[in-house]
């Protein structure tokens, strides 16, 4: 029995499309699909389409992002300050609030929370049947609503209401100034708290039984160097310097346990310890305002090894830097 054209056309089709999407299911929706629209000969019956209303949709939402800078899903991976979709929602953010995205307590929530909402809502549109001739990112939740939808609609409804409401929590609460305060009167507390550890801790615990009991008159001096990289420099950093100043704690951060590690091979005298640890919180500061150039930042950047960029890219989890970090 010999097998018109289209049907062999589409039987081709159909087993590279199974054999290629167990490789790449985005690359075999991207490159395959269109190969399923034949023009029918005169011996062939009716053709039926096998592209989907719903996958039009997600290439109409695909390509209106494209358009921004983003393909959709917007996926899990990092985001930074310059991605178009973090300054669009830096932009909505200084509009309604008159702040910008690095003022929020939590930024790195935010821009979570919106890329979770972005892929909901086209997911909403694409069940609900909702044709989108724009992009998602200017369209509201009822506007991406085309009702219906079945089981599957209602529990999208479901998680973007509440995500919606953790947005909007999100999105009030801004780093105040009395909260940097806050973290400097810490650093200054550690400070002062950590000299004494190191020096002469039974001034501070010598009135506890346990102190004398365990002995722990050597183990609290140890503690007490380590503060620097345990509490008084993440205490600075937790304000969210920026330029020089980040530059300057980022070096302290890495250099403190460096000379903690090494410095009791060549003395044991915690004190000593202690000002090493303070001459590399000094010294980065004055190696930052001193000799570098906030402006050439970018260009030392390219130059620096890929291990070292990690190393600084890990600091900035949590410091208001990152965009979209993931737990």
């Amino acid at each position: 029995m010999r097998i018109p054209p289209l049907q062999t056309t589409a039987l081709i089709s159909v087993i590279t499309l199974q054999y290629s999407y167990s490789f790449s299911p985005k690359l075999c929706s991207r490159t395959f699909l269109p190969m399923l629209h034949a023009s029918p000969s005169e011996e062939d019956g009716p053709v039926v389409t096998t592209v989907s209303k719903q996958q039009q949709i997600m290439d109409e939402a695909s390509d209106a992002l494209t358009s921004v800078g983003w393909a959709t899903p917007i996926d899990d991976g990092e985001m930074t300050s310059e991605d178009p979709f973090v300054k669009r929602i830096d932009a909505q953010i200084r509009t309604d609030t008159g702040v910008g995205l690095d003022e929020l307590l939590n930024p790195a929530k935010v821009v979570n929370l919106e890329r979770d909402l972005y892929n909901l809502r086209t997911e909403l549109a694409s069940l609900t049947g909702v044709e989108i001739s724009t992009s998602v990112l200017d369209m509201s939740t009822e506007e991406c609503d085309g009702g219906g939808g079945g089981e599957s609609a209602d529990g999208v409804r479901t998680k973007i209401e509440k995500k919606e409401k953790d947005l909007l929590i999100e999105r009030r609460a801004v780093f105040r100034g009395w909260l940097k305060n806050v973290f400097l009167g810490q650093a200054i507390l550690s400070f002062v708290l950590s000299w004494f550890m190191a020096t002469n801790p039974a001034v501070v615990f010598g009135g506890f039984g346990w102190f004398d009991q365990y002995g722990l008159d050597m183990p609290i001096r140890v503690l007490g160097f380590w503060w620097w990289w345990l509490f008084i420099v993440p205490s600075l950093r937790s304000r969210r310097p920026m330029g020089l100043e980040k530059k300057a704690l980022d070096i302290a951060f890495l250099g403190t346990p460096l000379i903690s590690l090494i410095a009791p091979v060549a003395t044991k005298d915690t004190a000593i310890i202690w000002f090493a640890n303070l001459a590399v919180v000094a010294g980065s500061y004055g190696y930052a305002f001193l000799l570098a150039d906030e402006d050439s930042d970018d260009t030392e950047n390219k130059k620096q090894p890929e291990w070292l960029k990690f190393v600084y890219k890990s600091l900035d989890f949590g410091t208001g830097k990152e965009r979209g970090a993931r737990k």
